[in-house]
């Protein structure tokens, strides 16, 4: 698509648009990139885009297209130089100048060159998808720079402490429904110390956090890497960085891109290893991964199955295992963040502290700011915390101490390699202590999970909180 060159322009092209036109067809490629010719002195462009929606046959999805654009700096597949911004199906419209740009796009200079208009089929019914762009080019000089103001890399906190907080966020920068103020609003109601900004393919909102963030909530930098083969928390990235989503498991190409998390310093996140939407499941294996995001949101039969996966695996390997975390994935103004949330001993409240702790699996996960869990094992006068690890001999006797508060008529269940060895009834308050023994030779590890008990034996254990593993190691004791 080419516009009216700058000097051929008159009053007339002052705003100028032209219209791009094509179909899809179920099996059509992931991206396709549409061409647009932008002349020199170009202040700002527009975008509006529709798509048929046809009824679906029944038990087929319907059609869904998203949407996002690139400049000239490239477009090719691992280049971030020039991503410009991503809304996915959130938005029909979007514009982007110097000075602002719709939430999940880039400010910055209209560069005259090929820009890259990508079209993302998420799902094409059978009846195909025909999408129809209106791309607009205004004229004129260049407004003012937009100023990027990123959250602060520190918040007020306690020094070495237990810190409540929520990896999996989302904002009206991608698909969410709550404006950024909103959010930071919502966290500090729900007793949270820190959050991570996780808005779907896009950093925009990176740029505007230190026009919201209190001092005493941490807002940690990251983006939710929406690939059509799972979804990947980034957890503690630059400003301003972006990570590229396009690609799919059979590409072999998740260990590049989580070295490049681990090269910013961020932590590589598998999100809902078990939602059942499309393109949502993680297929990519969790050998590369740092965490594996358990409970999302209220917690339903498939965060209890990612429970039963993440807990099989933990003493598949010698001495790495794999932390488990828990977040709202919160979206609309009905999702409550911080159910659930994880609670990480960290030395401060800065994202490198947060993001060490959560590495280390010192943390434990919970369903509000009203419970709290503390969980040690002790033997032979030495003690060990969530995520550590107790040396002793095999049949030395190991005492498991949990304390809980905020669970009523609830009960306490030990977990070790062979599955639940004791359930025990927390007091009627749902506060108190509950105290259980086993030894290195009958359990290789234990971890706690405090759940409701059900009105019926039938009905669907409600979970409270659950914390990672002690490891109990008698071959270095």
């Amino acid at each position: 698509m080419t516009f009216t060159s700058a000097d051929h322009a008159d009053d007339h092209t002052a705003v100028e648009t032209r219209i791009i036109e094509g179909r899809l067809e179920p099996g059509a490629p992931d991206w396709v990139y549409l061409p647009v010719d932008v002349p020199p002195g170009v202040a700002e462009i527009g975008v509006r885009y529709s798509y048929d929606r046809p009824e679906p046959t029944s038990g087929v999805p319907g059609n869904a297209l998203d949407i996002g654009i690139f400049d000239p700096r490239g477009h090719e597949p691992h280049r971030a130089e020039g991503f410009r911004g991503w809304s996915g199906g959130a938005r029909d419209s979007f514009f982007l100048s110097d000075t602002e740009a719709t939430p999940g796009y880039l400010p910055g200079p209209i560069r005259a060159g090929t820009w890259h208009i990508v079209v993302g089929p998420y799902t094409v019914a059978p009846q195909g998808l025909a999408y129809r762009l209106e791309v607009t080019l205004r004229r004129g000089a260049p407004g003012p720079a937009f100023t990027p103001r990123p959250a602060p890399t520190r918040a007020t906190g306690r020094g070495p402490a237990w810190y409540r907080g929520d990896l999996h966020l989302h904002t009206v920068h991608s698909d969410g429904r709550r404006e950024p103020a909103e959010l930071v609003a919502a966290a500090r109601s729900a007793g949270l110390d820190f959050m991570v900004s996780t808005d779907h393919n896009t950093p925009s909102s990176t740029a505007i956090w230190g026009h919201h963030a209190p001092e005493d909530l941490l807002i940690i930098n990251g983006e939710e890497v929406t690939t059509r083969n799972g979804h990947l928390i980034a957890a503690g990235l630059p400003a301003g960085t972006w990570i590229d989503w396009r690609f799919r498991a059979v590409d072999g190409v998740l260990n590049r891109v989580v070295g490049e998390l681990h090269e910013h310093g961020a932590l590589a996140i598998a999100a809902h290893p078990f939602c059942p939407d499309v393109g949502c499941a993680w297929k990519f294996g969790f050998a590369e991964v740092d965490a594996v995001e358990v409970w999302n949101g209220p917690w339903t039969p498939d965060d209890e199955m990612s429970l039963r996966q993440w807990d099989a695996a933990l003493v598949a390997s010698e001495r790495r295992w794999l932390p488990a975390v828990g977040s709202s994935d919160s979206h609309d103004h009905s999702d409550t963040p911080g159910l659930g949330q994880t609670v990480v001993w960290a030395d401060d409240l800065s994202p490198e502290a947060i993001l060490t702790g959560v590495r280390a699996g010192r943390s434990y996960v919970a369903e509000s700011a009203a419970v709290e869990v503390a969980f040690e094992a002790h033997a032979n006068g030495r003690r060990a915390r969530i995520g550590e690890r107790l040396a002793v001999a095999p049949d030395v006797t190991v005492e498991c101490v949990v304390h809980v508060r905020g669970v009523p008529g609830g009960f306490v269940r030990f977990v070790t390699d062979e599955g639940s060895l004791a359930q025990l009834p927390l007091p009627a308050g749902g506060d108190g202590a509950v105290r259980w023994t086993t030894t290195p030779a009958v359990s290789k590890y234990v971890r706690v999970e405090v759940r409701h008990t059900p009105p019926q034996p039938t009905v669907f254990e409600g979970m409270a909180a659950f914390t990672n593993p002690i490891f109990l190691d008698p071959q270095a004791s």
